[in-house]
């Protein structure tokens, strides 16, 4: 009991000095009060008076200032809720770019083991082409090797077909004589038969005119798609026979410079042309290894000469016969064809392909032009070489024979024009120009019908006609817009025709 009183009066201590602490705060709080009532009231009326004139001017500046708030928190309420809704959508974002951060990261991961695969793959890639690389090396040197016995094999057996060919044209010549001997009723028939030819030589040596230099353009006429490389006068006629990239043969009126007719059934393009003894039959050289020959009076494919195994570039006709035609093509053989069968009727091999090619004025002597620049000739009977001589410093284009068939005139890639004396195989005269430049391995040139002059194209579109006489360029045709391919002069002295590389022929006169 003694513990809970003293315990009280502690408590009882506390609790008064609280009460005085409390006291002193409320006399001190209230203290300016006690003063103001202290004064008198007048005073303090004023006084009062006073405060409450600055009390209501800071309540109004309270209140402007309490619009002003009120209007800022509202544009800062709003301004934080647009703040708010753009956070989002860029909380938004970031979380979309992290999935695709994230998917990148996957893809990324599965491109490099990807990547790790393909390099794997690509060493053992290279590894196996290297070997075969070598592989491939080794097969290359044993088809070179091949090829190289291949073609020792296949001489050898082309000589072998061509010495039994040598053979069976030798026996049936035998046979075709013993059969006319049979045949022949008498000796004046056999005696007409020999002179034939003497009788036709004279019968165009009578009637050989005069020619004249070509100046103008007659006709200028677009004859060939793709181009025109080959063109040839009818003989004694004005009409002109042209052949080109488009697999036709054209027929043209040197008068009117109109199409007369044209020939169908060439499978390929174009390359040479020859016309028949007696004008009945056109042959053509084509690219696709064949001749082809048709009738001029129906307008038919007569024959089709098979048997050269390269593009044919070359062909000429008999001038004594209609009856025999000789082509050339890049197999590297001469063909002799008789058109009465049908069918070759002699090989000749030779060691150089040949670009040109021409009948003799007797008929039994072929003339040929060829890449290694010699000139060669045959004898058509038995296919050997009679003479050779180097005609050109490079690839012949050209052969051209006289109508007299004493000259020949042969073009060259050297861009020399020469004359050869038939006889000796001598050059007779050269012809050259500054401008002049032979356009391809296959440009034709020509001489006049009297032997008087030469025209030859060029790649600058030109026609360059030289003087036998003179010696020099007495004219210079200009009216092609691309290379001159092929001229050719006819047998009446005038006109003139000249081919260019896009197809357009030029009569000039």
């Amino acid at each position: 009991m003694l513990e809970d009183d003293e315990t009280a009066k502690i408590a009882i201590k506390h609790a008064m000095k609280a009460l005085r602490r409390r006291h002193l705060i409320e006399e001190g709080a209230h203290a300016p009060a006690f003063i103001a009532l202290s004064r008198p009231l007048a005073s303090q009326g004023s006084e009062w008076k006073e405060k409450a004139e600055n009390l209501e001017r800071e309540l109004q500046q309270c209140y402007k200032a309490q619009a002003r708030l009120s209007e800022q928190l509202v544009v800062e309420v709003a301004e934080a809720r647009s703040s708010k809704t753009l956070l989002q959508e860029r909380d938004f974002s970031i979380k979309v770019l992290q999935n695709e951060v994230t998917l990148a990261r996957e893809e990324c991961s599965r491109l490099k083991e990807s990547l790790e695969e393909k390099i794997k793959a690509l060493d053992l890639m290279i590894n196996e082409n290297g070997s075969l690389k070598e592989r491939l090396e080794e097969a290359t040197v044993r088809a070179r090797n091949a090829e190289a016995e291949n073609k020792i094999l296949i001489d050898r057996w082309m000589l072998q077909k061509m010495q039994d060919a040598e053979r069976l044209n030798e026996a049936n010549a035998m046979y075709e004589d013993m059969m006319d001997r049979l045949k022949t009723s008498s000796i004046e028939q056999l005696a007409w038969q020999q002179v034939d030819g003497v009788v036709r030589q004279s019968e165009a040596d009578e009637n050989i005119v005069g020619s004249t230099i070509p100046s103008l353009c007659k006709h200028k006429v677009h004859a060939h798609e793709g181009g025109c490389g080959s063109i040839i006068f009818q003989y004694s006629s004005g009409m002109l026979i042209s052949g080109g990239q488009d697999q036709t043969i054209k027929m043209w009126d040197t008068t009117t410079g109109t199409l007369s007719g044209n020939l169908y059934g060439c499978l390929g393009s174009v390359l040479d042309l020859a016309v028949t003894h007696d004008s009945k039959s056109v042959i053509a050289a084509s690219s696709s290894n064949n001749l082809f020959v048709w009738d001029m009076g129906s307008g038919r494919v007569r024959h089709t000469l098979t048997g050269h195994t390269n593009k044919v570039c070359a062909v000429d006709a008999s001038k004594l016969s209609s009856r025999y035609v000789v082509s050339a093509a890049y197999d590297r053989t001469i063909k002799v064809w008789d058109l009465q069968k049908g069918y070759c009727s002699n090989t000749i091999i030779s060691h150089s392909n040949c670009n040109a090619l021409c009948f003799s004025s007797d008929g039994q002597t072929i003339c040929s032009g060829h890449v290694d620049g010699n000139l060669r000739l045959w004898d058509i009977q038995t296919g050997k070489l009679l003479s050779e001589v180097a005609a050109h410093s490079n690839a012949v284009t050209s052969i051209c024979p006289s109508l007299s068939g004493v000259i020949v005139l042969t073009s060259g890639r050297d861009n020399l024009h020469n004359l050869f004396d038939m006889r000796t195989l001598e050059v007779c005269s050269t012809f050259k120009a500054d401008g002049n430049r032979v356009a391809s391995n296959w440009s034709r040139s020509c001489i006049s019908s009297d032997d008087n002059y030469v025209a030859a194209g060029s790649t600058d579109g030109s026609v360059y006609v030289w003087s036998r006489s003179r010696a020099d360029v007495v004219g210079t045709l200009k009216g092609h817009t691309s290379p001159v391919l092929s001229c050719s002069w006819s047998g009446l002295g005038r006109p003139v025709a000249s081919a260019e590389k896009n197809g357009t022929i030029c009569i000039w006169i």
